[in-house]
């Protein structure tokens, strides 16, 4: 199911950014937003259900890498943290997945 989602995903936004669709600022806000919300659902539920940390930390600290993308201008700099913070915050589910079991 979750590989589903991230291919799903990463194909829809994929399309979406070609056809245009993301270019308003107000759409990374948003996004991070939904992030943010998912990220806390997500990850503290897993906090609650095994007990460690760690996941959500490594998750958060992607979800911050993210955040401080958007103070830097529209661009190289911001592509690159975002995507490092996507990655690191996907690092952090994948922990917690794998804690669960």
């Amino acid at each position: 199911m979750c590989l589903a989602h991230c291919l799903a995903t990463t194909v829809l936004l994929a399309l979406a950014s070609a056809a245009g669709a993301l270019m308003h600022p107000m759409i990374h806000e948003i996004g991070l937003v939904l992030a943010i919300l998912f990220g806390v659902l997500a990850l503290g539920r897993g906090i609650i259900k095994h007990g460690y940390m760690m996941p959500a930390a490594v998750g958060a600290f992607g979800l911050g890498m993210m955040a401080g993308a958007l103070s830097l201008p529209h661009g190289g700099q911001e592509v690159l943290w975002t995507v490092i913070g996507v990655a690191v915050l996907a690092l952090g589910h994948d922990l917690n997945r794998r804690a669960t079991y």
